[in-house]
């Protein structure tokens, strides 16, 4: 008679990983979900399979936190290739030169001025937008031109830091961008090269900020293979809440935390403001986020068991 199997320990939290080019976001997430056992596992923010630097991946509970993050800013580093066109606005599309004069730096630097504040600015062909209910890249890659409507992004900083123009017909700038979230990068060279008349596509993009995490702090797939072959992978994971110090954190004593747990309001206590609010037991574990109005503190999202 055999017995059953144990269950694999919870696993909660926050890994940030330093994602390579190559692999899709999607990659990352099931490289994590195998090595953890955990099948609740999402990310923090789509790179495209060229592009590297911070994906932040969220494990077990946190999942139900990644929301609070949808908004957060982002900042990059990217390569802006002059002198041609790309069918996806970067260098995975099909490449049209366009013959026009190259701009020289002066020119690329007075023309960033244009993309500085808030910007309008449509997606790419190639982007997740929805369009009639389909994806505009379902619809590009039929042959179809999506009709993308302009969104509203905000670029906060954009300096131009490398110029390499070793190739005086197709000069390269580097560029460090810091924006809202929903911008594309893609976009902002496409419009950068049509705003100089030669046509520029987006040659490499590192992301070096996703709202609270850094690259600074974030793991190769080579450490997080190496730490999970040592069973050290909690050691590289940050709490489910981490990134979310902008939510006032409340303590709780036991009964109090069983009432929200059952999804009943309790009082707020004295001193506390209102919004919304991390929860936490007296170990200072996440316990549930509520959302404090009228004296009053509800539940929104419950990670303890009415039963203790």
């Amino acid at each position: 008679m055999t017995g059953r199997r144990p269950e694999a320990p919870a696993v909660d939290g926050v890994l940030v990983v330093a994602k390579a080019p190559g692999p899709t976001s999607h990659d990352m997430v099931g490289l994590v979900r195998r090595l953890t056992g955990v099948r609740r596992v999402g990310h923090g923010g789509t790179l495209d399979p060229f592009a590297a630097g911070v994906l932040p991946v969220f494990i077990g509970h946190a999942t139900r936190l990644a929301e609070y993050h949808l908004a957060d800013d982002k900042e990059y580093a990217a390569e802006v290739c002059f002198g041609a066109r790309s069918t996806t606005d970067d260098i995975d599309g099909q490449l049209t030169p366009t013959g026009a004069a190259a701009p020289t730096r002066d020119q690329a630097e007075a023309a960033l001025d244009s993309f500085r504040g808030e910007i309008e600015q449509v997606p790419p062909d190639y982007s997740a937008v929805h369009v009639g209910g389909r994806r505009a890249y379902e619809l590009a890659r039929h042959g179809k031109k999506p009709e993308l409507r302009p969104r509203r992004v905000t670029i906060k900083r954009l300096e131009l830091v490398e110029w390499n123009d070793v190739d005086p017909a197709r000069p390269i700038a580097r560029l460090e961008v810091a924006c809202s979230a929903g911008t594309y990068i893609r976009a902002l060279c496409r419009d950068l090269g049509e705003l100089l008349g030669c046509g520029a596509y987006l040659g490499a993009l590192t992301r070096t900020v996703s709202g609270p995490f850094s690259l600074a702090e974030a793991h190769s797939i080579d450490d997080v293979r190496a730490a999970h072959a040592n069973g050290e992978l909690g050691a590289l994971m940050l709490p489910p809440d981490a990134g979310l110090d902008g939510f006032p954190r409340l303590t709780l004593g036991e009964g109090e935390l069983m009432i929200l747990a059952r999804g009943q309001p309790v009082s707020l206590p004295a001193g506390a403001g209102e919004g919304l609010h991390r929860i936490v037991d007296e170990n200072g574990r996440l316990a549930a986020m509520g959302r404090a109005a009228g004296g009053r503190l509800r539940p929104e999202k419950v990670f303890i068991s009415p039963t203790g």
